[in-house]
């Protein structure tokens, strides 16, 4: 199932709160897989904090241009209130 991401925030270290477009929350923690160079740059916890939503892809993206898959995200992510 492929669930577009709606919303994102950031929470803390590497931990993101996802919105899915079902309704769903999930916080998501991506300190370990931040792997490769596109995601080198966001090991900088200030460039991290700079995630933003890419509504043509339906996830989320860093201004460098990397992104990670909303369907990774849901899977990994522990779902929340």
């Amino acid at each position: 199932m492929l669930l577009d991401i709606i919303k994102v925030a950031y929470v803390s270290e590497y931990k993101l709160i996802c919105q899915f477009e079902n309704g769903e929350k999930k916080i998501v923690d991506l300190k370990d897989r931040l792997k490769g160079p596109i995601f080198e740059p966001l090991k900088d916890i200030n460039f991290f904090k700079k995630v933003y939503l890419d509504k043509n892809l339906g996830t989320i993206a860093w201004p460098n241009g990397a992104d990670k898959a909303p369907e990774c995200l849901y899977e990994i992510g522990i779902p929340i209130q």
